[in-house]
């Protein structure tokens, strides 16, 4: 598949199916790309495809199945949407939460591989469920071990807003699981 010119081939992307429950159009929303006008799309749709397959039957789909409904809040980003969003974090801008096109390759970028030539595909998600069941502070942690325990995940990063976190298909899996929100740095089993 090419990259999307036209309605009709991003009509077309938009319609595979990643899994169960997930197609290629719910990873490609970005507040980033419609404020700005840009096109919110891989330039090699076939490797995005095949790792966010990876990254929605892996880990979504067990995750939604576990705990119910989710939301995808941030999945794939085109390199131009990217590089927009760390420019204007740079800046100062914290809403453009977006880190540099090296550190997000094999992450959001899914389209291109990390520097050692790895695939990967990171979605930030959240479960409204999980949410209402642990809102304490720390209640992320809850869901952290069950993730370490039951899902083949590359990396985890818990944020303050409704335990959202970014979750990490990737094929040579570090197993990290980092927080922003109480209690901050990198989580162990415990």
């Amino acid at each position: 598949m090419r990259k999307p010119t036209s309605v009709a081939t991003l009509t077309r992307l938009g319609r595979v199916r990643l899994s169960k429950s997930f197609f290629m159009r719910d990873m490609l929303h970005s507040e980033i790309a419609q404020v700005h006008g840009i096109l919110n799309a891989p330039d090699d749709p076939d490797l995005a495809i095949e790792v966010g397959t990876r990254l929605c039957e892996d880990l979504l789909e067990p995750l939604q199945q576990r705990w119910g409904p989710m939301r995808i809040r941030s999945a794939y980003r085109s390199p131009e949407v990217n590089r927009l969003g760390w420019e204007q974090r740079s800046a100062g801008k914290d809403e453009y939460a977006c880190a540099s096109n090296e550190y997000n390759a094999a992450r959001h970028i899914w389209d291109q591989r990390d520097a050692d030539g790895r695939k990967g595909a990171t979605a930030c998600v959240v479960l409204p469920a999980f949410y209402d069941m642990c809102p304490e502070e720390g209640g992320w942690r809850v869901l952290a071990r069950w993730i370490d325990k039951h899902l083949p995940y590359g990396s985890v990063q818990f944020y303050p807003w409704m335990w959202a976190f970014n979750i990490q298909w990737h094929e040579a899996p570090a197993r990290t699981i980092d927080s922003f929100a109480d209690p901050k740095g990198r989580w162990t089993a415990e």
